[in-house]
């Protein structure tokens, strides 16, 4: 016998028991003995045994793996939303898929065809920036896959979301501001398809509005990229063109908020003694520099975990996506740092 070949009849055949003992002996069935069950596993190991999991598939009808659809992977948020996505995955036995579509929609719908190929169990998704037509994820509902979107949520019937409290996040940074002596706050917002971006927008207009601010719709400004040399250029033509300056900027991500600082720093104007800034993500990088990042903090761990231990219940059926009737919906937490402190 070749070490790596070995089944559980081989197994069975060595130490003279039926291939049902050594089944139940290394699922640690009640019943076995320690001893029949320390010898199955100590010979398992010897041989390197390992779970046929074509067969397991087969006879469970599954496949014991999940397809993973995402933005990017080198973003900050998103690789803490792979680890609670693994970890969760892997405590339950399930492999993960992984693909990143640079966010392109040909990309999205491409991934989707690689992991139907490969009978993958379900989706989790967070759709990407150029999605605007749904009915890829829709057909997929129609047909009966599982799916749970997390982050980037698509308004579409019966879709069960994960997603962060954007409007009380962007409410608190912007309050934030406001509590300390900020009047005009320009909002660099995200593309205005995504719910992310809708939600952030919404919670900036209301901190004005529960602070006695009139809302100016000039001093929102979108950027579609995120990047910090699209946020830099950006603020740097507000900062030169407006008759009344600015004297603060919450950023739809912590990237395009590093960015007008960076135009500040241009401009010879200073952080925060001239212009607050508050991000949104906390990235590592947002204690590091200088001033520190104010920023709101996602947790992407828990997403991740949450939105896979939905998708698992779904695909073994412990619960019904039709009981789900709203986005599950996760805190944030403002994080105060130098750059909004006066």
């Amino acid at each position: 016998m070749k070490i790596g070949q070995a089944t559980i009849k081989d197994i069975a055949r060595e130490l003279n028991v039926s291939s049902s003992t050594v089944s139940r002996a290394l699922k640690d069935y009640p019943g076995i003995s320690d001893e029949t069950k320390r010898k199955v596993k100590k010979l398992a190991e010897k041989l390197n045994y390992r779970p046929n999991a074509i067969a397991l598939s087969l006879r469970k009808s599954r496949s014991f793996t999940i397809g993973v659809i995402i933005p990017e992977v080198v973003h900050f948020f998103f690789s803490t939303v792979i680890s609670g996505i693994e970890e969760e995955a892997n405590s339950r036995g399930y492999n993960v898929i992984l693909t990143q579509t640079n966010e392109k929609l040909d990309r999205e719908k491409s991934s989707i065809d690689t992991m139907l190929s490969n009978q993958i169990d379900g989706f989790l998704v967070s759709h990407s920036k150029e999605t605007e037509d749904f009915e890829h994820f829709s057909k997929l509902l129609d047909q009966g896959y599982p799916i749970v979107f997390f982050d980037r949520v698509p308004q579409i019937p019966h879709a069960v979301n994960v997603t962060v409290d954007d409007y009380k996040g962007a409410f608190d940074a912007v309050s934030h501001l406001i509590q300390q002596g900020y009047k005009r706050i320009v909002h660099l917002s995200g593309p205005k398809n995504l719910t992310i971006s809708t939600e952030r927008i919404r919670g900036y207009k209301d901190a004005l509005v529960a602070n006695g601010i009139e809302i100016n719709d000039a001093l929102i400004v979108e950027c579609p990229l995120g990047t910090d040399d699209e946020s830099r250029k950006t603020t740097r033509q507000l900062l030169e063109s407006m008759e009344e300056r600015p004297d603060a900027f919450f950023g739809n991500n912590d990237m395009a908020a590093v960015g007008a600082m960076l135009a500040c720093k241009d401009l010879g104007l200073r952080v925060p003694e001239d212009i607050g800034v508050v991000g949104f993500s906390n990235w590592q990088f947002c204690s590091m520099i200088d001033p520190g990042l104010s920023s709101v903090a996602q947790p992407g761990f828990q997403m991740g975990a949450k939105a896979t231990q939905l998708l698992l219940d779904l695909i073994e059926k412990k619960i019904n996506p039709e009981d789900i009737k709203e986005s599950i919906t996760l805190p944030t937490e403002l994080l105060i740092r130098k750059s909004s402190v006066r």
